[in-house]
């Protein structure tokens, strides 16, 4: 599949769905990182004779690496196109597994984490490459940027049981130099492909369709508002799904712990909801292309926060595995949908850098969802306040979606302007 990085491709083409097949290998690959970290930690803490919290650090530095990261890759590829940086990705990513590998203390270990692996390896495989396929279709935007992040949920699926059996027979340090050449040497040959820039940013978008419906509107001003206010809103909004988010998914095992199942048992629900994750994320993919960004997100908020509800009168066995199933099938869909905003409302020319941002906050949100949950239970001794806490801020991401689906319905006069050409 030879390209000249001139040749203009059409969206939605024989060579856009290639590319879509190409972005979900090397998303799974790059993001391998921040799910490996969390199956050496045993190991780490035994070879080094730390404390579990300092053990965990290299993770919560690797994640803050990982958002952050995904902002300087994005801003890199709307300059440059995207094939650069995931050559940049590859190589750090090798080296940063390779010097993990050789750390000698847990602070070289946590510093080839966070920078090398976190910040300049696994970040440009999230990000960037949501915002570049989001850039190469239109009339199947929706499920193209859905089978393009399902990468991130797969590559949890994939690794951690590959680099345990490694670390079982070969020990932490050489699965991670083996992962250093594999993962770089095999990055670095997918990036080659991605040469040609996207036809978003060379032609205009057909009329009649999302994307031209798009186009006509000032995207200067997205829902009317000024960019930094309207990116900030997103932002706002990404924490708070994300703060509820973070409650089952962190907590569920310990969750079953305390009610008497145990911790397996909340393992497999885990497991279950993020299962049901990946076919929440295909299906709402296809539901954003009937309805657009803004409505998915909506739909997947309140549709989040009625599974949250759930959670509160009903502790049985049976009842929590019914409820993480569908926990799984509300939630998977809405972080995806933030690119699909993005690239409806903002200047296609930006979408990395402003994918990158939204995507950033979604991940810290993650962070201090954990944590806060944590801390609600510490105060109260007890989820039930935590799962209210959760349920406080999915409202406020309701309410930012609503208001922005508001002032974007007000400004078009009501019309149904994100519906693609059938």
């Amino acid at each position: 599949m030879k390209t000249s990085e001139t040749t203009i491709h059409q969206p939605d083409s024989r060579y856009a769905m290639v590319r879509l097949g190409l972005t979900l290998l090397i998303m799974t690959v790059g993001s391998s990182g921040m799910y490996v970290v969390s199956v050496m930690l045993p190991a780490v803490e035994t070879e080094f004779g730390i404390a579990r919290a300092d053990a965990s650090l290299p993770y919560t530095l690797l994640m803050l690496g990982f958002g952050f990261g995904g902002v300087l890759m994005g801003k890199l590829a709307d300059r440059i196109g995207v094939m650069k940086p995931l050559l940049m990705g590859a190589v750090f990513l090798g080296a940063g597994y390779v010097a993990t590998g050789l750390s000698g203390g847990i602070v070289g270990f946590t510093v080839a984490q966070a920078l090398l692996v976190g910040l300049l390896g696994s970040s440009v495989a999230f990000a960037p490459l949501v915002a570049d396929t989001s850039l190469w279709f239109v009339k199947r935007r929706g499920i193209a940027v859905a089978v393009c992040a399902s990468g991130n949920y797969l590559a949890g699926a994939v690794w951690p049981p590959i680099a345990q059996r490694f670390v079982e027979t070969v020990g932490w340090r050489q699965t991670y130099i083996g992962m250093g050449i594999f993962c770089g040497v095999t990055m670095a040959l997918l990036a080659m492909f991605f040469r040609a820039r996207p036809p978003a940013l060379a032609v205009a978008p057909p009329a009649g369709t999302a994307a031209g419906a798009a186009a006509v509107r000032d995207m200067t001003r997205p829902f009317g508002l000024s960019i930094g206010t309207a990116q900030g809103l997103l932002c706002v909004a990404g924490v708070a799904c994300c703060v509820a988010m973070a409650m089952p998914q962190v907590h569920i095992v310990a969750y079953c712990g305390d009610l008497g199942y145990g911790p397996a048992q909340g393992a497999i629900m885990l497991s279950l909801m993020l299962g049901f994750g990946i076919v929440s994320r295909l299906v709402s993919g296809a539901i954003c292309d009937r309805i657009g960004g803004l409505r998915t997100l909506l739909l997947g908020g309140v549709l989040q926060c009625v599974a949250l509800l759930l959670f509160l009168p009903f502790d049985g066995l049976v009842p929590l595995y019914v409820i993480s199933a569908l926990f799984g099938l509300f939630q998977g869909g809405i972080v995806p949908s933030y690119a699909i905003i993005v690239r409806e409302h903002f200047p296609p020319k930006e979408a990395g850098a402003r994918v990158g941002t939204v995507l950033m906050f979604t991940l810290f949100g993650m962070a201090l969802g954990g944590w806060m949950s944590g801390k609600v239970f510490d105060l109260t001794g007890s989820y039930h306040a935590a799962f209210i806490n959760g349920i406080a801020w999915n409202l406020l991401n309701v309410s930012i979606a609503s208001f922005l689906l508001f002032r974007t319905l007000r400004r078009s006069g009501g019309r149904v302007f994100a519906l693609p050409a059938r």
